[in-house]
């Protein structure tokens, strides 16, 4: 839950890196919370309000912790701009992220902190 709420709190930082737990865990977290908030919706009756709120409160850090994540595999954020392409984008965007972290400091900064927060 604190990678969650560390990517809230760097919501506008698109500078920087971000490590692979750092990213994973706030994807799943969105993913968890997105899929509550659809059966949620779908009770309701109101599908996609709770849903669609939720997706446009997280775009912004969502976009800032993928521009982040780019930045920690060497890649510049306008990479982001891939997952536009129809069905290939996703993907590529999706194996990016995968990559794993360059274990020196590069253009966009040090090595980020690795550690297991408990």
């Amino acid at each position: 839950m604190q990678w969650y709420t560390q990517v809230l709190k760097k919501y506008t930082l698109f500078s920087g890196r971000a490590g692979r737990p750092e990213y994973w865990f706030f994807f799943l977290f969105n993913l968890v919370i997105s899929i509550v908030l659809m059966i949620i919706d779908m009770a309701a009756g109101t599908y996609p309000l709770f849903e669609a709120l939720y997706t446009v409160a997280v775009l912004l850090p969502s976009l800032a912790v993928t521009a982040r994540r780019l930045h920690d595999t060497g890649r510049t954020a306008w990479w982001i701009l891939i997952g536009l392409v129809p069905f290939v984008g996703g993907i590529v965007l999706l194996i990016l992220a995968a990559l794993p972290t360059e274990q020196r400091p590069n253009a966009y900064g040090p090595v980020p902190q690795q550690e297991v927060m408990a």
